[in-house]
């Protein structure tokens, strides 16, 4: 799908890599060309050496565009390896993959979200945790045209022919319309792809996508996009999650709280600077994929909103407060998933990195 690199993967909508031909998590695990060397644990507390910790692996959750200006701000400035990584592997998406990665021993960290991880360890018992998160909204959203009929509010889904990809979404979909009070026969459903096609075609009125992505996509069409946020209307899941086994917070602790460190001053760096986060994600990072730097730099931008709150203003980049938790907890419930905080959350890396490097926060 992303073979050749031009025209066509400016287009690419968010999600469209999210079709692997039906490879389940046994499948995804065996295709996963290598993971990183696994790094001997340092002593407690002590400084780390250079290339201590040994060689990481990070999953992204999709390719490398600018989704993930941080980590290319963090590899870019040398901050995995005064860390004390010899090396750091960025393994292009789909999300999909990373939980069945991690589990699997073949990635050290992947990025996914509470729903996918939950349902892991729920469904599988998979002894994995999320010990911090990106995004503290979700970017899901229903797109709609202002030129067409807009949907501003979750009453307004009522009555409109909306586009909602197969799997996942239909169910995070359900969750939104059950947050809401929403009866889903109060509306018609149909099945879409991942690109927005059918809605400035207008055979939809609404189409289900990322607030980051497919919003640029219509007004560069010369449409007028209008969003309704998932996050701010009931269903407040969390995004871009750091996800690792539980035997490595319990055998490799520092070098987690190593890498959240580099994590910490990339992602600060690609909030505080989005025209250069994009800048790597179109000349360096993502060189083969055709991304273009105005569309990049645009998305950058847009995404500070989701990275950036007050909360982590006062706490620190990629923590979450009790509330937000339990907020998520309770989303999770609302698309079917029971699951308590404890069972997915570790979030005292975060707060022992913060504690002892309070400089971080700044």
């Amino acid at each position: 799908m992303h073979d050749t690199p031009g025209h066509t993967a400016l287009r690419l909508s968010r999600r469209q890599v999210l079709r692997l031909g039906g490879l389940g998590a046994a499948g995804l695990a065996l295709a996963a060309c290598g993971g990183g060397t696994t790094p001997e644990p340092a002593a407690a507390g002590a400084p780390a050496q250079a290339g201590s910790f040994g060689d990481i692996s990070v999953q992204l959750s999709w390719i490398k565009n600018i989704e993930f200006g941080g980590e290319f701000m963090a590899d870019s400035k040398g901050y995995y390896t005064e860390a004390g990584f010899s090396k750091v592997d960025l393994v292009s998406g789909p999300v999909d993959s990373a939980d069945a990665l991690v589990l699997a021993g073949n990635i050290t960290v992947g990025l996914s979200a509470p729903d996918a991880t939950a349902r892991f360890i729920v469904e599988q018992g998979a002894p994995l945790k999320i010990i911090g998160t990106t995004f503290q909204k979700n970017p899901f959203c229903i797109l709609s045209l202002a030129e067409g009929n807009p949907i501003r509010t979750p009453a307004d889904l009522v009555g409109k022919r909306i586009g909602i990809q197969a799997g996942t979404n239909q169910t995070i979909f359900a969750g939104l319309l059950k947050a809401n009070g929403i009866d889903p026969a109060s509306l018609e459903q149909v099945v879409v792809q991942y690109e927005p096609t059918p809605l400035t075609e207008k055979t939809v009125d609404g189409f289900m996508s990322f607030l980051t992505n497919e919003p640029f996509l219509v007004e560069a069409d010369g449409f007028t996009p209008v969003t309704l946020s998932f996050a701010d209307n009931g269903l407040p899941l969390v995004s871009e999650s750091f996800v690792v086994l539980q035997d490595t917070i319990d055998s490799q602790r520092d070098m987690l709280k190593a890498f959240l460190t580099a994590e910490i001053r990339g992602w600060t760096d690609a909030v505080a600077d989005p025209a250069g986060a994009a800048k790597l994600a179109v000349e360096v990072y993502g060189k083969d994929l055709g991304l273009d730097l105005p569309g990049q730099t645009e998305q950058a931008t847009a995404q500070n909103e989701l990275v950036v709150s007050a909360d982590t203003e006062a706490n620190g980049l990629f923590t979450m407060t009790d509330a937000l938790v339990g907020e998520c907890i309770a989303a999770l419930g609302q698309i079917g998933v029971t699951i308590t905080a404890e069972e997915l959350f570790d979030l005292t890396l975060l707060e022992e990195v913060y504690a002892e490097q309070p400089d971080l926060k700044a």
